[in-house]
């Protein structure tokens, strides 16, 4: 095995037998007819030995060692991995796939270390040519637009099948790829009609997945469980209740975050109902998934079904993000990357152990040139063909600073900002902490955001312990957070978060990943009745959508999803996975107090700072009976004092100066109703109730003093 560029590692059962330094020991090209020099470089063992090459190992070439009569292959190991195999056949000016016109496609893969190429183009075999990088390419003449292709790779002895990892389009069920000429899919509408916020402080991401939205027979849906299903417009319950994008636009997010949509594994293409899966299983990066067309085994169909939806959502003024799998692929073994260059696309411990920090087996070495150009020609491919408006990374943390920062300079190129964000859990893969997008190392991606676990946990309750509670099932408990959790990190005095900067943290108490909200209180507070669980979750939500940065709702998180107490859904049914649009119509007085708060965070930018700074000078915290936590917002023209009561009890309150508050929002609909104005100072708040209340100043009012932890206004 070829380990690095001058040496090669032999194993034999008979190492003394095999060693003789009376006979002839050289490599032999069968390529070029040419004898290179070996001498032993150092016994390992009774069984290895290494050998040494003065000159560059040649790479791509049938090579064998000849030591007297004894003739061994020698094949690429290790040192696909190494500076000089990264720099030597480094090819990120070039451009791969199938590129197709009416006249002819070029086809380009890069496979180094394959010693012959061969394209299968509808089944007719064409050989392909090497150039010094260990690019394969061929102009083919004619228009093969709609055509199945395929490579034919001969690496390290062996001769292979294999689909191009650049594949715009494939047959059902991955079988092929295909040649696509993007000029005759549909075309996305111009830039000027995709939504943008010029600051996505203002973002609110609702996190959906394709099938869950519209499987359910009840949503009114006629394309259930597709792309085509959330281009559907005008749709509703047998109640007249909206569904689908009808209901999404009703409920006021800014960004649909949804779950992976390019091919992935598991799921039968033709026969999807048969099973189910979240996306994180990816197979070909940038082709739609066909579980997800109403046409699988028909590629250029389930591009325009893709392209249908993202501009159904864009005509609403919705965003839309992509959740993205760069750190790993659902079978290393069987995927084009290890096909096409053995051991390069993967990360290795010292020990020659594949690295599996993500946990499903293998880690993609997103620090590699070619691994990196791979993740920015995808992503560069999305934002041009598809118009996608941001990513959302999975498992970010295992991915590498400089990947990461090379991504936003890209997405900085475009007309609209493109919201980055990511989960920047420290993963133990193979690489040097200094160098992981993890969340510690925030500071370095200014323009990326990431998910706060401690913001979750802070809330609800450690993740990782379904007993243990936190501030809105634990009668206040890590009350000393809010302040910090709440003013997106401006008063790190108390606490020391990994992200600290407001501008960097996606606030959230429930996403895909483990119990849905209502299961987890369904735990932790089972003695609670059922009024009591809801009024604490509606706490969590409205203190996600209250809080400095970018609040992130789960898909019927506003309606209490329940996944039947399903802790990891990722392969379970539809009957646990599915949106309840039933729920949806039962749960309707819910739904209007999550939009009352989301209409209250876009009219006010107080609930939407952009800096440490501006949220020192008005966000303020106040006094309130403990574990009651309150604090005031002081505008320019109108002041907001919010109170959140985790308790089963009543307090009294003293709001923070005198004069005309009324309340804007309340989770306790009767006081909404009764009492929609406070005359003076004092108030009451009831058990789980959280309420904003809410105070014009008197014109011509200028100055704000602030006298300890509470506060007067003029």
């Amino acid at each position: 095995w070829i380990d690095d560029v001058h040496y090669v590692t032999v194993t034999v059962n008979n190492l003394n037998n095999f060693i003789d330094h009376n006979k002839e020991l050289f490599l032999f090209s069968e390529k070029e007819q040419k004898k290179y020099s070996l001498s032993v470089h150092d016994i390992i063992n009774e069984s290895t030995v290494q050998l040494e090459l003065a000159e560059e190992f040649p790479i791509g070439e049938e090579l064998t060692l000849r030591w007297g009569e004894m003739a061994i292959p020698v094949y690429p190991r290790a040192v696909v991995r190494t500076p000089w195999f990264d720099a030597r056949f480094s090819a990120m000016e070039m451009s791969f796939g199938a590129t197709c016109t009416m006249e002819s496609t070029t086809f380009s893969v890069w496979a180094p270390t394959a010693a012959s190429m061969k394209l299968y183009l509808d089944n007719e075999s064409y050989k392909l040519n090497r150039n010094a990088k260990g690019v394969w390419c061929l102009e083919v003449k004619g228009d093969w637009h709609g055509c199945p292709y395929e490579y034919e790779a001969t690496i390290n002895g062996t001769t292979k099948r294999v689909n191009d990892p650049y594949a715009k389009g494939m047959l059902a069920n991955s079988e092929k790829g295909v040649v696509v000429d993007l000029s005759r899919t549909d075309q996305m509408e111009k830039e000027e009609h995709r939504p943008s916020l010029r600051n996505l402080q203002d973002a609110i991401i609702y996190e959906l997945h394709v099938r869950d939205a519209s499987i359910q027979q009840e949503s009114g849906i006629l394309n259930r469980g597709k792309f085509l299903g959330l281009a559907e417009g005008e749709t509703a319950t047998q109640n007249g209740f909206s569904t689908g994008l009808s209901y999404l636009k009703e409920f006021g997010c800014t960004h649909v975050q949804l779950l992976p949509i390019n091919d992935f594994a598991r799921v039968d293409e033709c026969q999807p109902e048969k099973q189910y899966n979240w996306g994180y299983d990816p197979l070909y990066f940038q082709v739609p998934e066909g579980s997800y067309s109403v046409l699988p085994d028909r590629p250029i169909a389930r591009i325009n079904e893709l392209k249908t939806m993202i501009q159904a959502f864009h005509q609403e003024g919705i965003s839309v993000i992509l959740d993205v799998v760069f750190n790993h692929v659902f079978n290393m073994e069987d995927s084009p990357f290890e096909k096409l260059v053995p051991g390069y696309y993967f990360r290795y411990l010292p020990n020659g152990q594949l690295s599996n920090g993500t946990g499903v087996g293998n880690d993609l070495a997103s620090e590699r040139r070619m691994v990196r150009k791979f993740i920015l020609d995808t992503i560069d491919f999305l934002l041009d063909e598809y118009h996608i408006d941001g990513f959302r990374f999975d498992l970010m943390g295992a991915l590498d600073i400089e990947t990461m920062q090379q991504i936003e300079e890209r997405c900085q190129k475009e007309e609209i900002p493109i919201m980055l964000l990511g989960e920047g859990w420290d993963l133990p893969t193979a690489i040097p902490a200094e160098i992981k997008a993890a969340s510690y190392n925030a500071s370095r991606l200014p323009g990326i955001r990431f998910f706060n676990d401690q913001f979750r946990d802070s809330i609800k309750g450690n993740l990782f312990d379904q007993q243990d509670r936190g501030f809105i099932n634990g009668d206040g408990r890590f009350i000393e957070r809010m302040p910090q959790l709440m003013s997106g990190s401006a008063f790190e005095e108390y606490g020391n978060p990994f992200v600290s900067d407001v501008n960097q943290t996606i606030n959230y108490v429930e996403c895909h990943d483990n119990h849905t909200l209502w299961d987890r209180l369904m735990l932790t507070n089972q003695h609670a009745d059922v009024s009591q669980r809801k009024k604490m979750h509606q706490l969590a939500t409205g203190i996600v959508l209250l809080s400095q940065g970018v609040p992130f709702i789960h898909a019927g998180q506003e309606w209490f999803r329940s996944k039947h107490g399903e802790e990891n859904s990722y392969i379970s049914d539809d009957r646990i996975n599915q949106l309840d649009w039933n729920k949806r119509e039962q749960e309707a007085e819910n739904i209007d107090f999550i939009k009352s708060l989301i209409t209250l965070r876009k009219e006010y930018d107080l609930f939407r700072m952009t800096s440490k700074q501006e949220i020192r000078r008005r966000f303020h915290i106040i006094e309130a009976p403990a574990p009651v936590f309150g604090f005031t917002l002081l505008g320019d023209q109108e002041d907001f004092t919010i109170y959140i009561n985790p308790t089963g009890n009543k307090f009294d309150l003293r709001l923070p100066s005198s004069g005309k508050w009324k309340i804007a929002v309340t989770n306790n609909p009767n006081k909404h109703s009764e009492q929609t104005e406070i005359n003076g100072e004092y108030s009451v708040i009831d058990a789980y109730e959280l309420v904003v209340f809410q105070k014009i100043r008197k014109p011509g009012a200028t100055g704000v003093a602030v006298q300890g932890s509470t506060v007067s206004v003029p």
